[in-house]
């Protein structure tokens, strides 16, 4: 990797971006964003992003975009507010980054494929599945084609601080039975394995030439998968009933993703990890 590549963080306190950026700064030179004051950090709001000082970006700099408004259900009840700050702002944002002569890693999510029962790559064709979807999928479709852009497609990412795993470890603590919703499909990747490979393609731009990589695990998981490998990892206390979501649920969250990538392990240099490695990783079993 070259140590002198200067990166960009926008959304240095999020949940990926957190890590992503203490990372970016083991590596050489890094900067990260947030919407509220922070002193450490650069301040920028998207959805005010004609304000950022984008002197700071100078040639060869990338920038990992993973600030986004990304609820689901807000993205659909509070259309425009998201719209404002995950198309607009973000557009403006990437935009004047690229005219700076920057680089764009944009953090968008396997929910542009839509529904998808059989296994497919980055060259299925996309039918974005709830406004979050068609909001990612109108920035990429924005920047298609400017070899300064390049958009990750998340699956759900997976650490011990992530929403569900959260659930399931408090329930377990409490000792109540947690609820898990059935069929919910994805290819669950590991927080560790999304911040490499992210910091792989921003050292190593020029060898991939590829304008979309998928992000997701070795394997497509329901939730019973995924309180399973966390019981086997160490969570034996934890007891679960399985239910159907009401159809309310599935309007903007397809039941599965059946998401794969090659790219992803040449990233890497090694496969990325099975859920069942990932969670004795973040439990300290390994």
């Amino acid at each position: 990797m070259t140590a002198s590549l200067k990166i960009f963080v926008v959304g240095a306190t999020g949940y990926i971006g957190s890590v992503l950026f203490d990372y970016s700064k083991k590596l050489g030179t890094a900067f990260g964003t947030s919407s509220v004051e922070v002193s450490s950090l650069l301040f920028l709001r998207l959805d005010a992003s004609s304000d950022f000082d984008y002197r700071k970006i100078s040639a060869g700099d990338v920038v990992l975009l993973t600030a986004a408004i990304s609820a689901p259900d807000i993205c659909a009840h509070e259309h425009d507010l998201a719209w404002n700050v995950n198309v607009t702002g973000t557009s403006i944002f990437i935009a004047n980054v690229i005219a700076r002569g920057g680089r764009v890693v944009f953090f968008s999510s396997d929910t542009v494929y839509g529904e998808r029962e059989d296994e497919f790559d980055e060259s299925a064709a996309c039918s974005p599945a709830g406004e979050y979807a068609v909001m990612k999928h109108e920035v990429e479709q924005r920047f298609a084609g400017n070899p300064s852009f390049k958009a990750i497609r998340l699956s759900y990412v997976f650490s011990r601080e992530d929403k569900f795993t959260k659930y399931l470890v408090g329930c377990a603590r409490r000792n109540e039975e947690a609820e898990l919703f059935h069929p919910f499909y994805r290819a669950i990747v590991h927080r560790g394995d999304v911040v490499e490979g992210a910091l792989a393609l921003a050292h190593r731009w020029d060898e991939f030439p590829q304008e979309v990589i998928n992000f997701g695990g070795p394997e497509v998981l329901s939730r019973i998968d995924f309180a399973d490998c966390l019981i086997d990892a160490g969570l034996s206390e934890l007891k679960y009933s399985v239910i159907e979501p009401d159809v309310d649920f599935f309007k903007n969250r397809p039941r599965v993703i059946a998401m794969t990538s090659e790219i992803l392990p040449k990233l890497l240099g090694r496969p990325s990890r099975s859920l069942t490695d990932a969670a004795r990783f973040e439990f300290s079993l390994s």
